[in-house]
């Protein structure tokens, strides 16, 4: 396979992969195949990929570059940007130390673990960030599918179309069916949970998820050059039909088959903006395909009315199942590395603002 050039590539970027899950696997396949970018340095959470060299982790030829668990090493790279793709943490700040080193030292982050929009979560949790960014005249951006892509870029684009605006919702589908990890589906996911004993949308990951889509509705509001003056949770639970196997075990009739994360905001200029992400054992219960990595439905009410759907399929069918998905997140996290080392220091929103609709507009 051929890499895709980058955005006018003015030089050879030096890359640092931070993380080596399945996405970070992936984008160091691509950063090693990449003629413009220069694989400097890969961090690892796992002890026993310490020492192993990047070629082995990414099944490439060696490269001669071997992994390490230390900040440290990291730092003493001096790269261009490091590629964070680390786990979204409970509690949401917790990766926060981290990146605010690495800004510090001079080195832009790209990340698709949050990062979206900093400065709606309050100067608390944004001023350490910036400070970090003036300090080392380096600069962070959060990028990804969702949160990063469909609302922020496709969805305020499509505005344009619309003289006057009144609406925009997205709409998203996810299968879970494929996930292997049984402590992480039906225990963090609420799958199988049962409403009577347990209420998924009450727990943990129900504030992680506020935290890190709330930037979606602020970056909304941003990019139609308004802001948020209200954000009201909907969430809800679907239960199955019957007994369901997925791939991580088998839920019983009756309990948390699917689970639908959904936020409603008021904007300052009257719009009206919905974000609904479903998360489900069976996308056939909400009229999607398994062969779908993930699938959006854009709709947006106005003079005129615009509607959109966007799925994601690999070439291959017998591939596995998330690797369309994996592969848009990383294309979208390489093709940002020559605006983001070009972006002056602070926090970098991915252009695509209107910025045109007011009230009445």
């Amino acid at each position: 396979m051929v890499s895709a050039p980058l955005l006018k590539p003015s030089r050879k970027y030096r890359v640092v992969q931070w993380a080596t899950g399945s996405m970070g696997r992936s984008a160091l396949r691509r950063v090693i195949d990449h003629p413009d970018l220069e694989l400097v340095g890969v961090y690892v959470y796992d002890p026993r990929k310490v020492g192993v060299d990047a070629g082995e982790i990414a099944r490439r030829p060696p490269t001669g570059v071997r992994a390490t668990n230390r900040i440290e090493d990291i730092l003493a790279l001096r790269p261009d940007v490091v590629l964070h793709m680390s786990r979204i943490t409970l509690p949401y700040e917790q990766q926060n130390a981290d990146v605010v080193r690495l800004l510090a030292a001079g080195i832009d982050v790209i990340s698709t673990a949050g990062f979206h929009h900093p400065a709606c979560h309050g100067l608390a949790y944004a001023g350490p960030l910036l400070e970090a960014c003036k300090r080392g005249e380096s600069t962070l951006a959060g990028v990804g599918l969702n949160p990063g892509f469909i609302a922020e870029q496709v969805a305020t684009l499509l505005t344009g179309l619309c003289a006057q605006l009144q609406s925009i919702a997205c709409y998203e589908i996810a299968d879970a069916s494929s996930m292997p990890a049984p402590e992480f589906v039906f225990g963090l996911m609420g799958f199988g949970a049962d409403p009577a004993q347990r209420n998924v949308t009450r727990e943990p990951i129900a504030t992680m998820y506020g935290e890190l889509f709330m930037e979606v509705l602020h970056a909304v509001a941003d990019a139609t050059g308004s802001h948020v003056t209200s954000l009201t949770p909907e969430h809800a639970v679907t239960l199955a039909p019957r007994e369901m196997q997925i791939r991580a075990g088998t839920i019983a009739q009756g309990t948390v088959a699917a689970t639908q994360w959904r936020w409603r905001a008021r904007l300052e200029s009257g719009v009206e903006v919905l974000h609904s992400v479903t998360w489900t054992a069976d996308p056939a219960m909400h009229g999607a395909s398994h062969r779908e990595a993930a699938a959006w439905r854009i709709e947006i009410h106005g003079r005129p009315n615009v509607k959109a759907t966007i799925a994601l399929e690999d070439p291959d069918p017998a591939a596995p199942h998330m690797r369309a998905a994996v592969d848009a997140t990383v294309a979208v996290a390489l093709h940002a590395i020559p605006a983001v080392c070009a972006a002056p220091a602070g926090f970098h929103a991915v252009p695509g603002a209107l910025q045109l609709h007011r009230r009445g507009g």
